[in-house]
């Protein structure tokens, strides 16, 4: 996806995000994340903007650690994340293309990287946020849902520090039906190696909706909600070695 376009995400999904948490209330229990609150989301995604912001509009070209977390609650701590969310879009959409500052993903460009890390990270709290509502979180646009996969397998899951690993060699497909994507991960002993082929035999393979992928892969979802043909073991495998965690 363009930088623009992520840009765009990142702008609606931080409003809807804001708009959730008012509706729930700071005390509201967060089913996607079962040990917080709406206060701890709007904290933690709070002080990730602000981290992000001081790379992009102050040219960081080395890791710094974030800030704390706001201690500021209910419609404050609401303004707080606001606020934030405001910074960090102004300085993705202000910065030049050849901005140049730390990131952690391969990237065509360090504001691609932050473009695309930042909309995401706001996208899948969105939908924390809308948990704590009840019912079903709102839409991820496919191609958006698409990119996100991608970034989590390639990316995330192409490091050393992921956790995923197999004394067997197994190769897991995952496969939108609304979309041409399909990638494919060879899990073994090494970090785990992804590519966007089919023609292989896989041990297992996850097919549904893009959105029902992205939010599925991102433990947003029970693996329920997509289909899963061959191996169930190593589907589990995702859901219990796969997440993401700050620290």
């Amino acid at each position: 996806m363009k930088t623009a376009e992520l840009i765009q995400s990142l702008v609606r999904d931080g409003r809807l995000l804001a708009a959730a948490a008012v509706e729930a209330g700071p005390d509201a229990h967060v089913p996607t994340c079962p040990d917080w609150q709406v206060r701890d989301l709007l904290r933690h995604i709070g002080m990730v903007h602000r981290w992000a912001t001081g790379f992009v509009a102050e040219g960081h070209t080395q890791y710094r650690p974030a800030g704390e977390e706001s201690s500021l609650d209910g419609d404050e701590l609401v303004e707080w994340f606001r606020e934030g969310h405001g910074l960090l879009v102004a300085a993705l959409s202000e910065a030049p293309a050849d901005v140049s500052c730390w990131t952690f993903l391969p990237a065509p460009s360090p504001l691609a990287f932050w473009a695309r890390r930042q909309a995401h990270e706001t996208a899948i709290h969105r939908v924390d946020a809308e948990s704590a509502l009840g019912g079903k979180p709102g839409p991820v646009a496919a191609e958006f849902a698409a990119d996100g996969i991608a970034e989590l397998m390639t990316g995330f899951h192409g490091r050393t520090r992921s956790r995923l690993r197999s004394e067997a060699p197994r190769a897991l497909r995952v496969q939108p039906v609304d979309t041409d994507d399909v990638w494919t991960m060879w899990i073994s002993t090494d970090a785990p190696r992804t590519e966007p082929i089919a023609e292989v035999p896989a041990d297992c393979e996850l097919t549904g909706t893009a959105e029902q992928l992205y939010l599925t892969l991102w433990n947003r979802l029970p693996l329920s909600a997509v289909t899963v043909t061959g191996d169930r073991e190593l589907a589990a495998m995702w859901r219990d070695q796969s997440a993401v965690t700050w620290s």
